[in-house]
């Protein structure tokens, strides 16, 4: 075989292990040096692609030159600027012994590996921005038997980053407390050491991860940001995990820059509406490794904490006006499970005010001014499939039809008019719900969309929704 057809064999080869992305940016444009004295040496645009192959495709490429029978080969890898200016090449050579059986390692297949240190004096880096919330603080974290043991270890990762739990790993549903401890932990964490803090949601890390591969010129420059500020940080908090369960690709990544993070005794901190075991549609790897460290549950408050939570919010606002125990005792027991409701129901309450002014907060003036905001029915039923059930029931139909894929003009009605009301009476996100209904988040979207714009001038779907949430309640 001519030493051309063997090169373009190689790069095939490669090719097919690695995703057309990734080869298209760190081999497509490579060419043939010479294939001669048992080196396979071949040129690459600049320094960075070289690095990145060295330290990310050393196996891969050993791998390749086997099936090659190249067996007794090393490679070398040039770049465009030693060819032109005769600079001696600088190369992690390994050399490809005979493998005796197949090397059983996971190779990373994503983009955006670390790159290796060099000896060169530290480039000086932009600050990160830790994205922390000053507010949130153990301080001020009400704390009581439903997340006590939440509480005590993160006050243990705050005070031991990257040696005691890590991966610490909280969850729990929406409204109990999570973002505020994960806060809390980077804000001790930063009061007490100069270790750099990032607070980043999933959603944001999906749209970073977006932002450079689908660029289609492939901008190194964009990579080398998104590795700077996800791998060179010492903790990284990362909230709502659960939104990454229908991005394969992003989760990839995730998995890579939570095993470059981890190799470096770096703190990684998660948060999940749910339990690890419950992203049914997590990579089996990824579940793995969050379960290496530490995982806990924030569990649903009870009326206590619900007043504590409350007690705090007020302490906090210095507010001259008073508000009666018995008003406190009212809200905690007809609102959900939900730290925000909570604090909606205070700052409600203080906003009566402005147009009726009172010295006092009692029950009466409670009662009126979060008439429509507190009860217990609809508004405390925090659960799709209870409302995939109502919406099933009032026309006459199973749930299983309703998450079907008939598309019957009466069933696809439904369908939205069920999505409408589990994204208005729970605390679900649309990825979550679209999950429940075996639907993409933008399906949801769509039927909020188009059920809202039906309730300004349909009264009669006005009653029809009214009388679904009358019979929840009953």
């Amino acid at each position: 075989m001519e030493h051309d057809e063997l090169f373009n064999e190689f790069l095939n080869l490669l090719s097919k292990k690695i995703s057309s992305m990734q080869y298209s940016i760190w081999f497509q444009n490579s060419t043939l040096v010479s294939l001669e004295n048992n080196v396979l040496t071949f040129k690459v645009k600049n320094d960075y692609i070289k690095s990145y192959i060295l330290k990310q495709y050393d196996q891969l490429i050993e791998e390749t030159l086997n099936k090659l029978n190249l067996i007794n080969y090393t490679y070398e890898i040039i770049t465009e600027d030693e060819i032109v200016n005769n600079k001696p090449v600088n190369n992690n050579i390994i050399t490809n012994t005979e493998i005796v059986e197949p090397v059983k390692q996971e190779i990373k297949q994503t983009s955006f590996e670390i790159i290796e240190e060099s000896k060169d004096p530290p480039v000086e880096r932009v600050p990160i921005v830790s994205n922390l919330e000053p507010e949130y603080t153990f301080e001020n974290f009400a704390v009581g038997e439903s997340n006590q043991l939440a509480f005590s270890f993160a006050q243990q990762v705050a005070e031991n980053p990257g040696k005691l739990y890590n991966p610490f790993f909280i969850y729990g549903k929406s409204g109990l407390g999570k973002t505020h401890l994960m806060h809390a932990i980077g804000n001790k964490i930063k009061e007490n050491s100069d270790l750099s803090v990032l607070y980043i949601t999933s959603d944001q890390f999906r749209k970073d991860f977006r932002n450079v591969y689908s660029d289609k010129k492939n901008n190194i420059e964009l990579m080398k940001e998104f590795n700077d500020k996800y791998r060179n940080v010492d903790v990284l908090i990362i909230d709502d995990i659960q939104m990454l369960e229908t991005a394969e690709k992003t989760q990839d990544e995730f998995f890579n820059t939570f095993e470059s993070l981890r190799m470096l005794k770096k703190q990684v901190i998660i948060s999940s509406d749910r339990s690890v075991n419950d992203l049914q549609l997590f990579e089996e790897r990824l579940k793995t490794r969050f379960q290496w460290g530490l995982t806990v549950e924030i569990n649903p408050t009870d009326i206590d904490l619900k007043i504590k939570i409350l007690k705090n919010k007020i302490n906090s606002l210095k507010s001259p006006l008073t508000i009666s125990d018995e008003v406190l005792q009212y809200i905690a027991k007809t609102s959900e499970n939900n730290g925000r409701v909570l604090i909606g129901a205070l700052n409600r309450l203080y906003a009566y005010t402005t147009m009726y002014p009172t010295e006092e907060i009692d029950l009466t003036f409670a009662k009126n001014a979060l008439e429509n905001m507190l009860s217990s029915g609809a508004g405390t039923t925090n659960s799709v499939a209870k409302w995939q059930k109502a919406v099933a029931d009032y026309y006459n139909l199973t749930v299983e039809v309703l998450k079907s894929k008939k598309r019957t003009k009466d069933i696809a009605f439904a369908r939205q008019l069920a999505m409408y009301m589990c994204k208005m009476y729970t605390e679900e996100t649309v990825e979550r719900i679209g999950l429940e209904f075996k639907r993409d988040h933008s399906t949801v979207i769509y039927a909020v969309k188009e059920i809202t714009e039906l309730i300004k001038t349909d009264q009669e779907l006005n009653k029809t929704i009214n009388e679904i949430k009358d019979k929840l309640k009953s």
